[in-house]
Formats: structure tokens, C-alpha cells, sequence
């Protein structure tokens, strides 16, 4: 239950309208016990005389009463219940914050369905707490106190015989409680792992048609949901025990009130008025006693989705703004330097890139070549930032890179990696997603220098063409232009191309870099690739081997050395000769 008291923040942010809902349970509470000795009198004024005038007045009292309780009950719901959608607003945006500042190491070790559970299911059962179960805490704890009272004026031994059953009660609920906590926990698990397989499914559609494995898949789905079925059933059963418990309970103590009270009516201790209201106010004793056990219920629900949700919110930011940030850099103009950089992903795990040291001057355009799996693409994820090194420290313009706000860094950087995605949007909002001042020059522009405009003209609706889910509309090649055309239109400093002309064919390759030539000049430019033909006019190429660099130089001088370079270029050269003679 600790975890509930997180909470506080999002109540003390409220608090004004949570008063006035507790003022008004208050009210309503006041008008609806109000009713019963109305009652009373009623029934007891009949031993005395008939008087039609006081039974109209105390009906007209009753129907007041009623209608006064009916209001305010009204706005108990209209400020409790708001609060607790609001709460609920706040705390999915606050999540949806920190996960959007969480690095890029804790997407690849959590899967996307989980976390969908986490912003939606696990949000929505603490909002259960916030709401109900917060408001009926409070209704029950304020109709207990009022009745309670009343008892005690009317009969304090007929109540201390009506409440003996009430320890049994708590008894009941402590263990079925303690139960439901630990069940829901594994429910919540496995519906991360349900909503983890349908996203996989659709995702990746294409790969399952294509391998016909369609009745596989339904199997699969069909396990997990069962699973998670049988973990809801394991759940309800205990549930189930709660009501039948409770009605149990209280008719015990209907059955202590009518025998002790009766007993007291006929020894004259009590009026009939007494005890019929006696018995209304245990009645509406019963609805509290039952929200009891419904709260218990929610609050411990609410409390294994809050712990779930602050294990996401306590995971380390790791790349953010620091005390070694300088906010006075407000621009970046692209001198790389990289001193004795080593990195690995996880402390466990070997080194990916060790002792590098070399610089990149601003505008120079660089390649880096080498086998996969070398780590080419690590080593371009450390300039924005992506990661951050094991070991060394990068320079931009002379600064840290840590320096930097981690903003005006990434602003500066275009990026376009060898994994392309594209947003469910027009394509005109997806080249100008880096930018807020983009316009349709740009877009004309950038697609012109990338070879897209040319596709463009064929698509149904132009540049507002809708692309589909992750541009699944769009062929490999269309897709890597378009992620070149996005990262071209916020203007960068600095330009990375991870292999990102592999789905595109040759010639129109030579298109593209062609096009670049005017775009990158005074850029710092950084380009990815396993073809020679792609990085061969590159001021200085860097060839990666065993996570070192092991050959750097120009395309000229890398062949006349005779090694890891120059093999790889007699190869490609024998492969192109081969193509050409079939």
C-alpha cells in the first residue's frame, strides 16, 4: 500500500475541489440519515393520534431529505470523480514524460506491449483508486461516524450487540485483500504479455502471410489469452467470496438488532419508532459495509499497477542534462573529436569500440567502412548521444559533448539510420517532423535533393499522401529517401548516413550524393556504408576492424596500402564485373 501514497502530489494538486466533494458527502450524507427518524417520529406520534397534517409535513421532510441527498450526491460525483479523471491525466502524461526522456538502452530491454500496459491498463486501475474508491472511503468513513452516533444516543448496548460481528469482517477482508494483491500483480504481467503479442502480430503482418503461419500464430495468441484468463479467474474466485461474506455478516447482526431490540421494545426500554429506525440505519449500514471490501478490492489493485509504474519511474535517466551542462551553447558548428572512446552496452559485455582516437574538422565529410558488426553504428549513436561512452570523451566545437544541452545537440544532428520508420502521417508531415518552421519549399527542396520527387508525382495525393503504419505504403528504397529527405529539412550542422542508400539501387545512389555535394558543403558530413562506390569520395575514410580503427586515410591511399580496405574494394569491383558479364 506504500506505493499509493505517491499519490499525495496529484491529491495536494486538487485539493480545493477534493474539499468541496468532502463537504458535500458531508451534506448528503446529513440529509439521507436525516430520513429514519423522520420515520421514528412518524410511527411513534401514530400510538399517540392520527394527525394527517403531521404526516404530510414529515412525508414532504422525507421527500426534501431525499432530494437534498440526491443533489449533493450528484456533486460529489462532479468533483471527486473529475478529480480522479484528471489525476488520471496527469499521472499517464507524467509516465508518458519519463519514458520519452528514458535512453535508448531501456527500449531495447522492454518490450512495446508491456509498456502499453503500463500507459493504459495499470493507469487506469490507480484511477479506479483515485476515484471510487478515494470517494467512497470517505462516504463510508462519514455515514459510519453519523450513524454511529445515532446508535449510541438511541441504545449503546444495542449497538455494542449489532457491531459484534464487525471484527470477523475485518478479519475476512484482511486475507481475501492480501490474496487479490498478489493475484493482480500477475495478471497485470500477463496482460503485458498479451498486448506484447498482439503488437508483434501487427507489426510484423507481412512476415506471417508470407510464411503462411497464420493458424501458428493464433495458437500462440490463443495460449497467452488463456493464460491470462485463467489468472483473471484465479482472481474472481477469490472475489466472489466477498459479497456473500459480507451479506453474511451483516445479517447476523440484522438478526442481533430485531431479537436484542425486540426484546428491549417489549421491556419498554425502546419505542417501535426506535427500532424501525434502528433497523433503516442498519440497512444503510450494509452499502458501506460492502464498499469496504470493494475499496480493499481496488486499493489493492491500484497498488500493484502504482508499483509497476514507479519501476519504469525510477529507471535512470542516464543521458539527460546535467550539472556539466552549459546552457550558453546555443549552436553547434560540427568539429568532432573523439579521445580514447571505448564503449560497451552493458558492463558485462565486451568492448564494441575501444581506444578511438581521431578527428573530424567542420565540413569534412568522413566515411566509416568496415565488416558488420564492427560497430560502425555504435559508434555514430555516441554523437547524438544515443549512447554514452564507456570510456574517452567526444568533442564538439572543443566542448564535452556532455556540455551541450542535449536539445540544441540533437537539433544539429540529421540523422538517418540504416532502420528506417516513418509515422502513420502524410508525407509531407513526416519530412518536416524535425522542424516547426518547415514549409512546402523545403519539403520540394529536400526531395528533390534525395530522388523522391520523382516518386512523388505518382503518389495519389502528392506530399499529402498518407503513408500507412511505420510507411508500409512506400517500397525500402522510398522509405530510406524519405528519412534522408526528413533529416535534410531541419538544416543539420552535422550529417550521419548509416548505410542508408542500401535499398536503393546504384545509379540512383550516385543521384543522391551527387545532390548531396552542394547540400554538405560547410556541413560536417559522416557516411555509413559497405559499398566502396558510396564512401570512395570522401575526404577521409576510417576502416573499422576488431572494434579498433585499423586503416585510415583517402580512398587513393587505403588501395595503394593493400589492405582491409583494398580487399574489400578487388572484391566489389570482381562482383560488378561478374553482374556485367551475366
Amino acid at each position: 500500500m506504500r506505493s499509493l501514497l505517491l499519490l499525495n502530489k496529484y491529491f495536494l494538486r486538487y485539493k480545493n475541489k477534493l474539499a468541496l466533494g468532502i463537504l458535500f458527502i458531508i451534506v448528503s450524507n446529513s440529509a439521507q440519515v436525516f430520513v429514519p427518524l423522520i420515520i421514528r417520529d412518524s410511527i411513534d406520534s401514530l400510538k399517540q393520534v392520527i394527525n394527517y397534517d403531521m404526516l404530510i409535513r414529515n412525508a414532504l421532510l422525507i421527500f426534501g431529505a431525499a432530494l437534498v441527498g440526491g443533489f449533493f450526491r450528484f456533486a460529489i460525483r462532479q468533483t471527486i470523480i473529475v478529480v480522479s479523471r484528471e489525476i488520471e491525466f496527469d499521472l499517464r502524461q507524467d509516465f508518458w514524460t519519463y519514458i520519452q526522456k528514458l535512453p535508448l538502452r531501456f527500449f531495447q530491454n522492454n518490450s512495446t506491449g508491456d509498456l502499453m500496459a503500463h500507459a493504459t491498463n495499470d493507469v487506469s486501475a490507480v484511477r479506479m483508486y483515485v476515484g471510487p474508491a478515494v470517494m467512497y472511503s470517505i462516504d463510508t468513513a462519514i455515514r459510519f461516524v453519523i450513524i454511529m452516533t445515532i446508535f449510541i444516543s438511541v441504545s449503546p448496548m444495542l449497538t455494542l450487540y449489532a457491531l459484534l460481528p464487525l471484527p470477523l469482517l475485518s478479519y475476512f477482508v484482511y486475507k481475501l485483500s492480501k490474496k487479490i494483491h498478489e493475484r493482480f500483480t500477475k495478471i497485470q504481467e500477463k496482460f503485458s504479455d498479451l498486448t506484447t503479442k498482439a503488437q508483434e502480430n501487427f507489426s510484423g503482418i507481412r512476415v506471417i502471410k508470407s510464411y503462411v503461419r497464420e493458424q501458428y500464430e493464433i495458437d500462440n495468441f490463443t495460449t497467452v489469452s488463456r493464460d491470462y484468463l485463467e489468472r483473471n479467474m484465479d482472481k474472481i474466485r477469490i472475489q466472489a467470496m466477498f459479497m456473500p461474506i459480507l451479506f453474511l455478516i451483516t445479517g447476523i447482526s440484522f438478526i442481533i438488532v430485531i431479537s436484542v431490540g425486540g426484546t428491549m421494545v417489549i421491556n419498554g426500554a425502546l419505542t417501535i419508532g426506535d427500532i424501525t429506525a434502528y433497523t433503516i440505519y442498519l440497512g444503510m449500514l450494509i452499502w458501506p459495509m460492502i464498499a469496504i471490501g470493494w475499496v480493499l478490492n481496488l486499493m489493492q489493485q491500484a497498488s500493484a499497477s502504482m508499483k509497476r509504474l514507479q519501476k519504469i519511474m525510477k529507471e535512470d535517466l542516464e543521458i539527460t542534462d546535467s550539472k556539466e551542462t552549459s546552457y550558453a551553447i546555443n549552436s553547434v558548428s560540427g568539429k568532432i573529436e573523439f579521445k580514447n572512446v571505448s564503449f560497451k552496452y552493458k558492463k558485462n559485455l565486451p568492448n564494441v569500440l575501444s581506444g578511438l582516437n581521431f578527428t573530424i574538422e567542420k565540413g569534412q565529410t568522413v566515411a566509416i567502412i568496415g565488416q558488420t558488426g564492427v560497430g560502425k553504428t555504435s559508434l555514430i549513436n555516441l554523437i547524438p548521444r544515443l549512447y554514452d561512452t564507456t570510456e574517452g570523451q567526444i568533442l564538439i566545437d572543443g566542448n564535452d559533448i556532455k556540455s551541450v544541452p542535449l536539445k540544441v545537440l540533437r537539433q544539429n544532428i540529421g540523422l538517418v539510420s540504416q532502420e528506417t520508420f516513418l509515422f502513420s502521417d502524410t508525407l509531407y508531415n513526416n519530412i518536416l517532423y524535425g522542424t516547426q518552421n518547415g514549409n512546402k519549399e523545403i519539403v520540394e527542396k529536400v526531395a528533390k535533393i534525395s530522388r523522391l520527387d520523382k516518386d512523388v508525382e505518382g503518389f495519389p495525393k502528392g506530399y499529402d499522401t498518407i503513408l500507412g503504419e511505420r510507411g508500409i505504403t512506400l517500397s525500402g528504397g522510398q522509405k530510406q529517401r524519405s528519412c534522408l529527405a526528413r533529416a535534410l529539412a531541419i538544416d543539420p550542422k552535422i550529417l550521419i548516413l548509416d548505410d542508408s542508400f542500401s535499398a536503393v539501387d546504384t545509379n540512383t545512389e550516385e543521384e543522391i550524393l551527387s545532390n548531396l555535394k552542394e547540400f554538405m558543403k560547410d556541413r560536417t558530413s559522416i557516411i555509413i556504408s559497405h559499398r566502396i562506390s558510396t564512401v570512395k569520395d570522401a575526404d577521409k575514410i576510417y576502416v573499422l576492424d576488431n572494434n579498433v580503427i585499423a586503416e585510415e586515410g583517402t580512398h587513393e591511399e587505403l588501395v595503394n596500402k593493400e589492405g582491409i580496405y583494398a580487399d574489400l574494394h578487388y572484391k566489389q569491383l570482381l562482383e560488378e564485373e561478374l553482374k556485367e558479364l551475366n
